[in-house]
């Protein structure tokens, strides 16, 4: 029995593993309703990224303080602290097993937006993961590790978002 963390996995592993594959056609503007940002909102998110490229002028950027400077404020902006919102920190998830090659995996997500509104008895709807990497780290580098925690939710729901 081979178990990998999810953070080593690579693009490769989780389309082998997983069988999740890259689609380019379509977009996902139609699946959100957004309302128009407001001044203030504009005015928060104009100061959040300022904060940000100042620390990251002045040196490389660690995941917690990335995490303090863009993911917390814009959380707090989204309204993702107010019920039926449920924010959970540095978790484990379950461990996803890969029957066709006797693999199991494991890992730990920065953060999972939890809707707790679900029915007496079912899993809680996954809202939104998010995968924090510090700025030295290609953006592309935590994508196998999202993938693989939002597939673990296709479990319990049809769909998930990840950041």
């Amino acid at each position: 029995m081979t178990i990998l963390n999810a953070e080593s996995l690579t693009l490769r592993d989780v389309h082998r593993l997983l069988g999740l594959q890259m689609q380019l056609n379509g977009s996902f503007t139609p699946l959100l309703s957004l309302e128009p940002l407001t001044e203030f909102e504009d005015r928060e998110i104009a100061q959040i990224r300022d904060d940000f490229a100042n620390y990251l002028t002045a040196a490389k950027v660690s995941e917690g303080l990335v995490k303090a400077l863009t993911t917390f404020p814009l959380l707090r902006l989204a309204g993702f602290y107010r019920f039926p919102i449920e924010i959970h920190l540095e978790e484990g998830i379950e461990r996803i097993t890969v029957e066709d090659e006797d693999t199991i995996i494991t890992g730990r997500f920065d953060i999972l937006a939890i809707n707790q509104t679900a029915s007496a008895g079912s899993k809680p709807f996954w809202v939104l993961i998010i995968e924090s990497k510090n700025s030295s780290i290609d953006l592309w580098a935590g994508l196998p590790q999202l993938l693989t925690y939002a597939f673990k939710s296709l479990t319990y729901q049809e769909s998930v978002w990840g950041l």
